[in-house]
């Protein structure tokens, strides 16, 4: 059993975040998802910046360091979109986290990532936030950090293909992603013991 904490993205915490956490648990897996805004989600990404400027990037963050104080330092970190760059910022702060699982967009700094520590990317070919240029130098970057670095593009989807509430969902792709991430967490090493 893994604990996994999902930031949602810049829609804010919407019925596909908590579905898929219900579909984590259901592997097994303890979830805690925290509402980063504590407002209700948006209907439009556009919405969704308004609201993400309102809050603030600072406070966001906080929200996300407040859900994960009570949760063991292994705790995987997980990001859809903005969360991924929440999920990779407070990386920093949870050297001990024991993975890094990105969904529609890249995290984390390098200087963070401990050797040997599982990142799973998972985003659409074309993104439409980030260049190929970039997601390859954040690639080559991750991985000469030392991280254990899995990368799958999804060829056609939309930036936010995971939602079934919004148009870039792709349900091919959607499946696709869910069968790699549970398998990808089902391999991570159990809790410590003490």
């Amino acid at each position: 059993m893994t604990h996994i904490v999902p930031f949602h993205s810049v829609y804010g915490l919407r019925p596909a975040v908590l579905a898929q956490a219900d579909r984590l648990r259901a592997a097994g897996h303890r979830v805690v998802t925290p509402d980063l805004y504590g407002e209700p989600p948006t209907d439009t990404v556009e919405a969704g910046f308004a609201l993400l400027d309102k809050i603030g990037r600072d406070e966001v963050l906080r929200r996300g360091r407040a859900a994960l104080a009570p949760l063991p330092p292994e705790t995987v970190l997980a990001g859809w979109s903005m969360g991924a760059g929440v999920a990779g910022a407070l990386l920093a702060e949870r050297p001990d986290a024991a993975a890094l699982l990105l969904l529609h967009g890249t995290g984390a700094e390098p200087a963070a990532v401990r050797p040997g520590l599982p990142v799973q990317l998972h985003l659409a070919d074309p993104d439409e936030y980030e260049t190929p240029e970039e997601v390859a130098e954040w690639q080559r970057a991750m991985t000469g950090a030392g991280a254990r670095l899995e990368v799958f593009r999804y060829p056609g989807a939309g930036h936010l293909f995971t939602d079934p509430d919004v148009p870039d969902h792709d349900p091919r792709a959607a499946e696709q992603t869910w069968e790699r991430a549970l398998t990808f967490l089902a391999g991570l090493p159990g809790p410590s013991a003490g």
